[in-house]
């Protein structure tokens, strides 16, 4: 470009506002230097979680091991140079420093030699983890208290004496001052946040488990983290928004797993209103059908009266979602769900219910809520209930805050280095062609669809309260979660009515989508790679939400190692049937890894026995050469920025832009 009127106006626009930022040629230049320079490093860790549902203190512990990152680079560092009982302690440390640090000033009498030994082992840790970064990245990652001190450790020279010795006196100061305890924190914090550069969520952090905003209070602190929405995350996301249906799906759920502690403690929303209607309504109904589940020893805290008053709850808040639900499926007949309006379809004087070209007895028809004639319509009490509770669930301070997180660090799926991230499916139909949908769109599928009910989900959230936009978002909210074929939920009907009222098991059946038959053959997953741009060796479908039954032996590895299902069963309530405590799966600039997790013991016990969650690791594939910066998609967005840099050269050069200089 040698002349000032080869360039478009609009080019020359965008690098005249460039040069603000870089007014001459040595500051343009300086910094093509440091991004060409951060190209050349190897790409960061990448650590992919699915389906904790709540089991917070295992997610926890596998966000701070980094699925066994942690305790790898102490092998590399101490594997023959310390016993194994130290590195486990020293583990421990680096996941609990507080917690751990208390236990040892009990046992340890000499603490400044114990402090003098750990600070050097650590500073070693993080020399390890951080070689892959900038310098720079480090520094802005340490705690601004003690950057310049970390800084300074971590650069020394031991072979140099006089920096010996000026290393071993910063530790004593350090020491001496009594900063030790807190230091030695923020050191454990800085190894654990270098160990992994980017987290991957993909789906269901809630429901089940009973710290789900326990987990959401530690992503928002994470230093760098995406999510893929899962079906009891838009649950909660519809709850949240003020959708009545899905405040009292969530209710449901929670009293059937016996989870009332999130509702109640970690999100404030009281309950009474539910339980005073639930005691004056169902008080002498048949409740036989909805006991609680208990795991553990959660039965001894409740007396008989707790358990039936729970129990009424339940039947209360289930049968007013059966009516909500009636009511969404009448007002929106492009779900096309009309198969699923069962509550007009029971003979109360036979107890008898017809499904289809069948008739089966019913188990409870005790509904004193519900008119025959009108089995949809909610009763005035049932009507203001509802809307006690959903108005709690919407001014609820720390829910919003931890809704408005899902939605900004959010999405239906996302394409991140040569990986599609989706926790449910791509609808398929059985022959294989993708289903296509008109739920309030034109005939749309595969990303198609996918980035309409991602920008629809929006709407539930954002757009005017009371705004038929608003009320259509939370209805396909709905939808998503429990809709025919939603590529969240992937199956053809939920059957709660069935489960509760009908003995015949065969009417349980959730078929699953076509899609999760087709991708185990290689060509559909390299065409579904294909629609969403990625094609190569090393691009994968990543999946959570159908837990791999490990011990029936099912691989998580699908279609010729094309797809990775992440879903092992973190969930206590599904390990019975996985054999296994879930999957995760760590992608650095070498291999993907797959860890495969046993039970989780408890916090109290890791800190107390330094005691690991068992996990074993499988290379799952091996890079062909070590991947640098530049291969992935913050190195492509890196580059674009040079060859920016490099046009406002050439506008320098050329004097179609003047360079700046302070005087």
């Amino acid at each position: 470009m040698a002349k000032e009127t080869t360039y478009r106006p609009e080019h020359l626009h965008y690098l005249k506002m460039l040069a603000k930022q870089f007014p001459n040629v040595q500051a343009a230049s300086t910094e093509i230097i440091n991004l060409q320079a951060i190209l050349n490093l190897p790409k960061g860790t990448e650590h992919f979680i699915s389906d904790v549902h709540g089991e917070h203190e295992a997610f926890q512990h596998i966000l701070m091991s980094a699925s066994g990152v942690v305790r790898e680079k102490l092998e590399d560092l101490f594997g023959t140079t310390m016993p194994r009982s130290e590195r486990d302690q020293l583990a421990t440390l680096i996941y609990y420093p507080e917690e751990k640090l208390e236990e040892i000033e009990k046992v340890t009498e000499d603490m400044r030699e114990w402090y003098r030994i750990t600070f050097h082992r650590l500073i070693e840790v993080c020399c390890l983890v951080s070689s892959k970064y900038t310098r720079s990245k480090v520094r802005k990652a340490m705690p601004p208290a003690y950057a310049y001190i970390i800084d300074e450790l971590i650069h020394t020279h031991y072979e140099d004496n006089d920096k010996r010795d000026y290393y071993e006196n910063i530790i004593s100061t350090i020491i001496d001052l009594g900063r030790a305890p807190n230091f030695l924190i923020q050191l454990c914090e800085l190894i654990k946040r270098m160990a992994v550069d980017h987290l991957h969520l993909v789906g269901d952090i809630y429901d089940r488990g009973p710290g789900a905003d326990i987990i959401m209070d530690s992503l928002l602190d994470y230093h760098n983290v995406d999510i893929q929405w899962g079906n009891h995350d838009i649950l909660w996301m519809g709850a949240a928004s003020g959708s009545r249906t899905l405040v009292a799906t969530v209710l449901l759920n929670s009293l059937r797993y016996n989870n009332l502690d999130i509702i109640e403690t970690g999100y404030g929303i009281s309950l009474r209103p539910l339980s005073v209607f639930a005691d004056a309504v169902y008080k002498g109904c048949d409740i036989s059908r909805f006991k609680i589940k208990f795991t553990g020893d959660d039965e001894k805290d409740y007396t008989e009266t707790d358990k039936r008053l729970v129990a009424q709850m339940h039947k209360a808040i289930t049968m007013i979602l059966f009516k909500l639900e009636g009511q969404k499926i009448l007002r929106n007949p492009s779900f096309g769900m009309e198969d699923r309006l069962l509550l007009d379809k029971i003979d109360y004087e036979a107890k008898t219910i017809t499904i289809g070209d069948k008739t089966y007895p019913m188990l409870d028809t005790d509904f004193p809520t519900v008119d025959p004639k009108d089995p949809y319509a909610l009763t005035p009490e049932e009507d203001a209930l509802i809307a006690t509770l959903t108005r709690s669930f919407r001014h609820s301070e720390k829910l919003q805050r931890h809704i408005r997180f899902l939605y900004s660090k959010g999405s239906l799926y996302k394409v991140y280095n040569d990986n599609l991230l989706i926790h449910g499916c791509i609808p398929m139909a059985q022959d294989g062609s993708l289903l296509r949908f008109s739920i309030g769109c034109d005939d749309l599928g595969g990303k198609e669809f996918l980035d309409y009910a991602d920008a629809t989900a929006r709407r539930a959230y954002y757009n005017k309260p009371g705004s038929p936009e608003r009320q259509f978002g939370m209805d396909f909210l709905w939808w998503l979660w429990c809709g025919r074929n939603s590529p969240i939920f992937g199956r053809d009907r939920m059957t709660t009515f069935e489960r509760r009222f009908i003995a015949d098991e065969s009417t349980w059946t959730e078929p699953k989508n076509a899609y999760y038959t087709h991708y185990q053959d290689p060509d559909v997953c390299a065409n579904l790679l294909k629609i969403f741009g990625l094609e190569g060796d090393h691009c994968h479908i990543i999946n959570g939400h159908v837990p791999v039954k490990s011990k029936k032996g099912a691989s998580p590895i699908k279609g010729g190692g094309k797809l990775l299902v992440i879903d092992g069963g973190f969930c206590k309530a599904y390990q019975g049937t996985t054999g296994i405590a879930g999957y995760t799966l760590i992608y650095n600039s070498e291999c993907l890894r797959l860890v495969s997790h046993e039970p989780f013991a408890g916090r109290e016990d890791a800190i107390r026995q330094n005691r690991d969650i068992g996990s074993s690791s499988q290379i799952f594939e091996r890079l062909d050469k070590r991947q640098k910066i530049a291969g992935t998609d913050i190195g492509r967005a890196l580059q674009e920025q040079i060859d920016d840099l490099m046009a406002l050269l050439a506008a320098f050069r050329s004097g179609a832009i003047a360079e700046q200089h302070k005087v």
